[in-house]
C-alpha cells in the first residue's frame, strides 16, 4: 500500500513541477543557476548606464568647479590693492 502511495505522489507531482519550472519563477530560478544570465542581463545593462552617467556628471562638475575657480581667482586679482579700478588707466 504505501509502494502505491508514493508511485501516486510522484505522479501527482510531475505536472506540478513541470507547472511551476515553466512559470516566471521557474525561469528566474534557471537563470539564477545559469550564473544570473537572463533576468539580470537587463539590471546589468541599467547599472551601466546608471555608472556612465554619474562619470559623465562627476566629470561636468569638475569642469564647472575649475571654471569657478578661474573665475575666482580673476575677482580676487580685480579687487587687490593698488588695482586701477575698470576704465581707468595711467594715461
Amino acid at each position: 500500500m504505501s509502494l502505491v502511495l508514493i508511485v501516486l505522489l510522484v505522479a501527482l507531482m510531475i505536472p506540478l513541477v513541470a507547472v511551476i519550472l515553466d512559470s516566471q519563477v521557474g525561469r528566474a530560478l534557471a537563470a539564477r543557476l545559469e550564473g544570473g544570465r537572463g533576468v539580470d542581463t537587463l539590471s546589468d545593462r541599467r547599472l551601466a548606464a546608471l555608472e556612465g552617467e554619474v562619470d559623465r556628471l562627476n566629470r561636468e562638475l569638475q569642469r564647472l568647479d575649475e571654471e569657478s575657480e578661474f573665475i575666482h581667482k580673476l575677482l580676487e586679482e580685480k579687487r587687490a590693492p593698488g588695482a586701477l579700478p575698470p576704465g581707468d588707466s595711467d594715461d
